[in-house]
Order: C-alpha cells, then sequence, then structure tokens
C-alpha cells in the first residue's frame, strides 16, 4: 500500500504571531496568536524552522519531518528584506559579509560569510504593522541579507552588532522558494517541496 503523499504550504506569516500552531502553556494562550488561526492544516504539519515574534514573511509548513529535518540542517539559502534604524553605511556592510559577533546562550558567536547588499529601490511590500514604530522623521535604509545558518534572532543581532538596529525584518526566500505577492496570513499549497 502507497504511503499517503505529504503536504506542503507556504505562508506569509504576519507581525506578531509565533511560528507554531499552538501552546501547552496557558498563560501563552491568552495572549499569543498561532498558525491555526490561519488555516485548518491537516494533522501532522510542522512549521520548518522559525520566524520569530516580530518577524513577518515567508514560512514553510510540511507533513514531512525528515524533509524539515533537513532543510534546517543542510544550510539552505535564506534571503531576508531588512529595514534598519539608521541610513547604513557601507563599512557596516562589509562587516556584515564577514562575519560579526553576537552573543547566543550565554556565549560568543562569529557569523559566517553572508551576502548584504542595499536595497536601492524599495521593495513594493505590504504596509508595516501599526505596533512598528517606524519614525517617519528619521532617516532608515533597507538591506538584502542572505545567511545559511539561523541562530535564534540572529539578523537582529547582526545588525545591531554594527550599530543599525532592525526595525522591520521580513524573510523573503528560503531555497528557491520565493514569498512572491502573498499577502499577511495568506496560505498557499505547494504540490512539490524542494529546496
Amino acid at each position: 500500500m502507497l504511503e499517503p503523499a505529504h503536504l506542503h504550504f507556504k505562508i506569509y506569516k504576519p507581525f506578531e504571531m509565533l511560528s507554531q500552531l499552538h501552546s501547552n502553556d496557558a498563560k501563552e494562550l491568552r495572549n499569543k496568536r498561532f498558525l491555526t488561526e490561519l488555516h485548518n492544516f491537516p494533522e501532522g504539519i510542522m512549521p520548518i524552522g522559525r520566524l520569530d515574534e516580530k518577524s513577518e514573511g515567508l514560512l514553510l509548513l510540511t507533513t514531512d519531518g525528515k524533509l524539515s529535518d533537513l532543510i534546517n540542517r543542510s544550510g539552505v539559502e535564506k534571503e531576508y528584506y531588512v529595514q534598519l534604524d539608521g541610513e547604513i553605511t557601507n563599512e557596516a556592510i562589509e562587516l556584515l559579509q564577514h562575519g560579526v559577533e553576537i552573543g547566543f546562550h550565554g556565549k560568543k558567536y562569529t557569523t559566517k560569510n553572508t551576502s548584504v547588499h542595499r536595497l536601492s529601490t524599495l521593495p513594493v511590500l505590504p504596509d508595516p504593522d501599526k505596533k512598528l514604530r517606524i519614525g517617519r522623521h528619521r532617516p532608515n535604509s533597507w538591506i538584502s541579507i542572505t545567511i545559511t545558518e539561523g541562530k535564534f534572532r540572529q539578523v537582529r543581532k547582526m545588525t545591531a552588532a554594527v550599530g543599525f538596529p532592525t526595525l522591520r525584518l521580513i524573510r523573503m526566500r528560503i531555497g528557491d522558494i520565493e514569498l512572491t505577492n502573498l499577502i499577511p496570513g495568506e496560505v498557499i499549497p505547494i504540490h512539490h517541496l524542494s529546496i
């Protein structure tokens, strides 16, 4: 008998939603938003990797645990568009490209070399959540950063380490799969998931 085919989805995870389906913590349930409010997902579904609560953008879900594991451990490229507090300098971009020291589990960690460039034309994106305090009167800038590792809050820690805190963080791509024109909260089934 053939095993049932695995199911895969891509979603635009909204700002202030956890990258999980539910919680066993009663206190957390009261004030947190979970992926189950977006779609009636099939049993056995799991997110591939995470996006922190304050970040938004592409998140993949699958019923294939082996595939999820493979993607999480194989150093697949993940591209983010990042809005920064301040007009980023060439020097800061260079530092990010060659690796910066961040804290991770109470230890110092130096990030791997990565691709970073300034976005000269602003991407067409959904409006930021109203809770994001993006000052209209202060200069800010956008960069694209592509990493192959995924330490907790890594991109935020990296931009802070070079003096340009992250205001808004949107994951645009995982491997070959792109966010394209999804809007926050949108869920699309994918027939074949290969990264």
